[in-house]
């Protein structure tokens, strides 16, 4: 009986990461403990051993001369797929990033990237955090920008470049000059419109809110920055947004009232496995880059 793939696959991730549990939280996709334990179950007797003791974790013989078999193939198939990748036609870089990263922060590296690599075929993919995140993990990107939200999930590295901080976007006719003056209302009135509640913008804002003793929750919840602004414009509210180096000023007379106090968001890069050229040489670029960004930003 030959050997299923996928369960020397899980094996690998197993004897690699020293437990199930550990290599479930390293895989590069989503899958359940009961599901490798229950395939690594199969294998052992497909192959009629016991690959490794359990509690705790320790390889036997029969599983360390299989993982020694096993390993240089899985260690190398990221840079043997790049290899492939570079020796066609053209190579793709598939990235995944934030709606304001990608019209603000992406167009310059990018054109530096494509000097570097002539050749070389981009293929942009706007969402939110969580579905950044699936994507990588299934593979469906080979990088991301985005707005970060504490640790990195299993499977993915993880790297900080720019702080931004929020600013509340006003109507043309608002008369504040400070958000204090909000924050001393009692109740405010004032229609606040955001993106939704689990988008680091959000919840950087609640905890700023928290901090400074105010309560105040979406009345509108829209997909994007861009729409933000033309609710706003509209006069629906108040805007929650972010103060983007370089960016436009708003349209139409709005204005933006910085809250410096407030937790600032963090962008960064999100990648599965290991750094490809192409994908090592766009991180340096943006790294190049957000020294630059931060001090503009403040």
């Amino acid at each position: 009986m030959s050997m299923n793939i996928h369960h020397l696959e899980l094996f690998y991730y197993v004897a690699r990461h020293g437990g199930i549990s550990e290599a479930v939280r390293q895989m590069p996709y989503g899958i359940q403990q009961p599901a490798v334990s229950s395939q690594i179950i199969q294998l052992e007797e497909s192959l009629g051993v016991t690959l490794f003791q359990r509690r705790p974790f320790q390889l036997l013989p029969p599983g360390e001369s299989l993982f020694e078999f096993i390993k240089p193939f899985f260690d190398n198939l990221d840079s043997m797929a790049e290899k492939i990748r570079s020796g066609g036609k053209f190579q793709h870089l598939r990235i995944g990033a934030a709606e304001i990263i990608l019209r603000d922060h992406l167009p310059a590296p990018l054109q530096s990237l494509k000097k570097k690599f002539p050749s070389l075929k981009v293929t942009l993919r706007s969402g939110y955090l969580p579905q950044i995140e699936s994507w990588l993990l299934k593979r469906e990107i080979d990088f991301a920008v985005t707005l970060l939200d504490g640790k990195a999930p299993a499977g993915l590295n993880m790297r900080p470049l720019i702080k931004l901080h929020l600013g509340l976007l006003l109507p043309k006719t608002s008369k504040l000059k400070s958000a204090d003056e909000l924050w001393r209302n009692d109740r405010i009135e004032e229609t606040l419109i955001s993106l939704p509640a689990r988008e680091s913008i959000s919840t950087g804002f609640q905890e700023g809110l928290a901090r400074v003793g105010a309560e105040w929750f979406p009345g509108i919840e829209v997909s994007s920055l861009d729409v933000v602004e033309a609710y706003v414009n509209n006069g629906y509210g108040i805007g929650l947004t972010v103060i983007v180096p370089n960016a436009p000023p708003p349209a139409n007379g709005l204005r933006i009232l910085p809250l410096p106090e407030f937790p600032p968001v963090v962008i960064g890069a999100l990648w599965p496995g290991k750094l490809t050229p192409t994908t090592k040489a766009f991180l340096d670029e943006l790294e190049s880059r957000a020294p630059m960004l931060a001090g503009k930003n403040g």
